[in-house]
């Protein structure tokens, strides 16, 4: 499809008070099967997952498994794909962490997070969206300073492809992300009920408290709060009248 930059700017700001049902809606009908949703099973991960299957099962979900997940993730993948039904597509880092751990080090989690969260999640995830037009996530904007003005609607160029990034949930709150799950008995990970305030990789992530910021916790004792899967990529600001094929 052509992506007119500018019409997806406008897109984007009437988006501001429309359903996730609509947006998600909207991303199908425009992209097809080569838009896809992205989880690592947070809270907000889990509300679109439900809306999802609720609305458009025909949407593709895929996680990034980074050999590094909590068996809570593991266990809370499983129960997710028996309750709906469907079968989730796990994407693998190049390199076994034993094969890291030869190249690198042992626990290059320790030594040099960038690079383990490079290997372990980034790399992995630019060889999926090599297969897509869309990519679909569930970050909010008050999740912290780095996501407090994400647009609904964004454009990436990778590789000479236009990419259209989907924040559907970006006017969500934490309240009403909980209220949502508690309302519809959506499951989500049991590590929430002690204290993470949001759960990464098992190296990484510590409990925080449940008032804490949800990057709280992730990284401990390091300044960082994005292992860099919404980082790595610039979104391109809108032009009028520019038009990019995203085939």
């Amino acid at each position: 499809m052509a992506l007119d930059r500018a019409e997806l700017k406008r897109q984007s700001d009437a988006f501001e008070d429309a359903s996730l049902a609509e947006i998600l809606q909207w991303a199908w009908e425009a992209l097809g099967p080569r838009v896809a949703f992205g989880t690592a099973f947070g809270t907000s991960g889990m509300v679109l997952l439900d809306v999802i299957q609720k609305q458009v099962p025909q949407i593709p979900i895929f996680t990034i498994d980074t050999g590094f997940l909590f068996q809570e993730t593991l266990d809370l993948k499983a129960r997710v794909e028996k309750k709906y039904g469907i079968e989730i597509e796990s994407v693998l880092p190049r390199l076994t962490i034993e094969e890291q751990d030869h190249d690198y080090g042992a626990e290059l989690y320790q030594s040099d997070s960038d690079r383990c969260c490079w290997i372990r999640k980034v790399e992995p995830l630019q060889r999926k969206l090599g297969e897509l037009d869309g990519w679909i996530n569930s970050r909010r904007r008050d999740q912290g300073s780095t996501r407090k003005d994400i647009p609904i609607l964004e454009y990436y160029e990778t590789d000479s492809r236009a990419l259209l990034k989907l924040n559907p949930m970006a006017t969500w709150t934490r309240k009403k992300t909980w209220d949502y799950i508690l309302e519809h008995e959506v499951p989500y990970n049991p590590l929430m009920d002690q204290g993470y305030a949001s759960v990464g990789c098992w190296p990484c992530t510590r409990p925080a408290g449940a008032d804490a910021d949800e990057r709280a916790g992730r990284w401990a004792g390091q300044a960082k709060t994005e292992c860099g899967i919404h980082t790595f990529l610039q979104p391109i600001e809108p032009a009028d009248g520019v038009a990019v094929d995203a085939e």
